[in-house]
């Protein structure tokens, strides 16, 4: 049995192993789509939405790319902002990084990866941004976590000025932006206080989690 039909075997013992555990699945699955969540994550194989929340399918929209970026020049993350927000009525925007991520190593050393080098440059403008709370943390692996980090409350940022977010709450809608960070060593999310429910509440959230990303950085470590 060659890789492919061997894949295709995988996905017919999952259907089988569904349907026998739960008859209605599938009905249910293809009828309707009514997720209260979308997920914008990276493209990394080993951070999987459905399975890190603990959702089925159909409970979680989702959006990935290298590194979790959300450049305000990107059709495709916007449109599907757009679905979400204004036709699937999401109340939650989670925009979650991960501790490990290749592309953010990438763009805080240089390395060149080819054309995705200038997707990271979202990121690389980041690092600079931030140089004075990076430069402050002496262990590689942990300003490396300390990007992550920052790199997730800053793309969360950029979701909420989008002109989608920004109209659903004007009109009264309610929604929520969360900057969230992954571990692949225990498989937990670690929250980082960026949470955001309307304009106003941008400017403190966003100074906030900054800040205590600081605070990590000058007491040593966090979870990585």
């Amino acid at each position: 049995m060659g890789e492919l039909d061997n894949l295709l075997q995988r996905n017919r013992d999952w259907a089988e192993r569904v349907s026998r555990d739960d008859p209605g699945f599938f009905h249910r699955l293809s009828t309707q789509q009514t997720p209260r969540y979308l997920w914008i994550g990276c493209s990394d194989s080993r951070v999987p939405a459905n399975q890190i929340l603990g959702l089925d399918p159909g409970e979680v929209f989702v959006h990935r790319n290298i590194a979790n970026v959300m450049s305000h020049g990107d059709l495709n993350a916007l449109s599907v902002i757009q679905f979400a927000v204004d036709i699937l009525k999401v109340e939650h925007i989670l925009l979650v990084g991960h501790y490990g991520c290749g592309g953010v190593h990438a763009a805080m050393t240089g390395t060149r990866l080819g054309l995705a080098d200038n997707w990271l440059r979202h990121v690389g403008d980041l690092t600079k941004k931030h140089a004075p709370l990076l430069a402050s943390v002496s262990d590689p692996s942990l300003r490396h976590a300390r990007m992550c980090e920052l790199n997730a409350i800053e793309q969360a940022f950029n979701v909420c000025e989008t002109t989608v977010v920004q109209d659903a709450w004007a009109r009264g809608q309610r929604l929520t932006v969360h900057g969230w960070v992954y571990a692949l060593g225990d498989g937990r999310v670690r929250e980082l206080s960026m949470d955001v429910s309307a304009p106003e509440a941008l400017a403190p959230a966003y100074a906030r989690a900054v800040a205590e990303v600081a605070d990590v950085a000058a007491r040593g470590r966090r979870d990585d």
